[in-house]
């Protein structure tokens, strides 16, 4: 297992541009040492049979986090033209209920457990209105990477997330956005061990992600400012799956209606340097390059050794 923080990870200025040209026309075997791998997506894909074919899973199995007994599954994702920039798509998710278990359609997609140490970003549009019915459920849009929880305070539990919560919730009434990094938790009864930041009031619109995991730390930024840094055993030690997802908390959910409640997200893009850390600024330099060359997609970063099932049931 590899170190995060370990001498393998890289800061350098300007890597960016090079890196990403390097790993989009290197195989894994004659990449530089300097070019650790990249990921790159654009959701340009035409279907869901051709995400699937592009190494993203759909969650299909039922459990944790969100209503017990909901249903995940395709019906809630979908990848749709971008209505404000032509030729441009996106990947929809989309989560729904009527205030009961049976009802609740919820929709997360996982990409493969192979990434650690270095930096990952995403454009994300977070929703505050519902799309159909009324506001006021508990729903959380998310951007995340995590490992399996093996058992209760599993020690290599690691998790980088990205929550918002725009009708409140949890205690607290205010919207918000967490920046969360994961020690360990126990989920039944919940208690969790996590370093969070938290910004306070609607985050409705597109918003860039960055977290850089790496030099001992997790650092977490918003459209190109830093908003926190956490370390110790917040820093993830353990390979994760990069995901997105919508979902409804049991503690927030309103009572049971025949009209249909549902909130979206929508993604533009998902990138990440392994054992690089950019800067927002460097990250948007090599999405911009791989976009101006037509590179829909980029995956040089080498599977874990022995390869890890990629579940996506967290």
């Amino acid at each position: 297992m590899e170190s995060p923080g370990g001498s393998s990870l890289l800061r350098a200025p300007g890597l960016a541009l090079g890196a990403l040209l390097l790993a989009a026309c290197a195989t894994p075997g004659d990449r530089p040492v300097a070019d650790a791998g990249t990921f790159f997506d654009d959701f340009s894909q035409s279907d869901l049979a051709s995400l699937a074919r592009t190494g993203w899973t759909i969650r299909s199995q039922p459990g944790h986090p969100g209503i017990p007994g909901a249903t995940w599954g395709g019906e809630g994702v979908s990848l749709v033209d971008d209505p404000a920039l032509p030729g441009n798509r996106l990947l929809r998710l989309r989560a729904s209920t009527r205030g009961t278990s049976a009802s609740t359609v919820q929709a997360q997609v996982c990409h493969r457990r192979k990434f650690l140490g270095g930096t990952y970003a995403a454009r994300v549009r977070f929703v505050d209105a519902p799309v159909a019915g009324g506001r006021g459920d508990l729903v959380v849009q998310t951007f995340y990477a995590v490992s399996p929880l093996r058992f209760d305070f599993d020690p290599e539990y690691s998790e980088i997330d990205w929550e918002y919560l725009p009708n409140g919730g949890w205690g607290e009434p205010r919207p918000r956005l967490y920046g969360v990094s994961w020690n360990t938790v126990r989920i039944e009864p919940w208690l969790a061990f996590n370093a969070a930041w938290q910004g306070y009031g609607s985050w409705d619109g597109w918003h860039e992600l960055v977290t850089q995991v790496g030099e001992g730390k997790v650092r977490l930024f918003v459209d190109g400012v830093e908003r926190a840094a956490h370390g110790g055993r917040n820093v993830p030690v353990a390979p994760m799956a990069p995901a997105f997802s919508v979902w409804f908390s049991p503690s927030g959910l309103m009572p049971e209606s025949p009209a249909e409640r549902a909130y979206v997200e929508e993604i533009d893009w998902v990138y990440h340097a392994r054992n690089r850390i950019l800067s927002p600024r460097e990250v948007d330099e090599a999405v911009g390059v791989a976009r101006g060359l037509g590179l829909a997609r980029i995956d040089t970063v080498p599977e874990a050794d022995p390869p890890l099932a990629s579940d996506c049931n967290l």
